[in-house]
């Protein structure tokens, strides 16, 4: 760390990552051959007030409100990135059409990185209530719901913290200024305000109960 736009890209695990990663290969090709004017933006973690960062959206957040125990992969200590999609935004619309991004790769994220407990305690004083967490290993996850452990094994699990220098030189004075903790209310808000936007997943919630009563020490 930082990942680098250089840095290889190749995902074994999860098939959303494969396939984003298909997409460049395709764009990259056209360019070189063709000339077709491709730029590639990296966003990482992006999200907005519909966003939860956690499989399960509500579900998690439904958990947290009950006081029922919430599961964080491994020990909760890897680092993640988060980007507040207005942040996001200054960033991306001074790149359409700029003639140095032709044929580029680039990072957008935020500097905002937190490990995968203050994530989940920033929901929780959101919601105004104390996390319950579980930590459960990524395999043990994996093994119990595949879909789920995709995302871990491929993505979620690792730390993530990446370099934006080439951004910057692109778009100068560009920073990211909306923290999770702000974010976080954000979502909180949006969910609290509407019934009807509080799913939940009903066989992921007995997944996480499962793999609670389990891990639990």
């Amino acid at each position: 760390m930082p990942v680098t736009e250089s840095t290889p890209l190749r995902n074994p695990y999860w098939r959303y990552s494969r396939d984003k990663i298909a997409c460049e290969d395709l764009l990259v090709t056209a360019y070189r051959e063709e000339g077709f004017p491709a730029t590639i933006v990296r966003p990482s973690h992006t999200y907005d007030e519909t966003l939860v960062p956690f499989d399960g959206g509500w579900t998690v957040l439904g958990r947290m409100l009950a006081g029922k125990p919430v599961i964080v992969h491994g020990d909760g200590t890897s680092l993640w990135t988060l980007t507040h999609h207005d942040d996001f935004a200054r960033a991306f619309v001074p790149l359409l059409g700029h003639p140095r991004t032709l044929g580029e790769a680039i990072h957008i994220t935020s500097d905002d990185v937190l490990t995968w407990n203050q994530i989940a305690w920033s929901l929780a004083a959101a919601l105004g209530v104390t996390a319950r967490l579980v930590h459960v290993p990524s395999d043990a996850i994996a093994a119990a719901d595949p879909d789920w452990g995709a995302g871990l094994l491929g993505d979620k699990a690792h730390s993530m913290v990446f370099d934006n220098a080439k951004l910057r030189a692109i778009v100068p004075g560009w920073r990211a200024v909306i923290p999770f903790e702000r974010g976080a209310r954000q979502i909180v808000e949006w969910y609290l305000a509407d019934p009807a936007r509080q799913v939940t997943d009903a066989a992921l919630d007995a997944v996480m109960d499962k793999l609670a009563a389990a891990w639990t020490v």
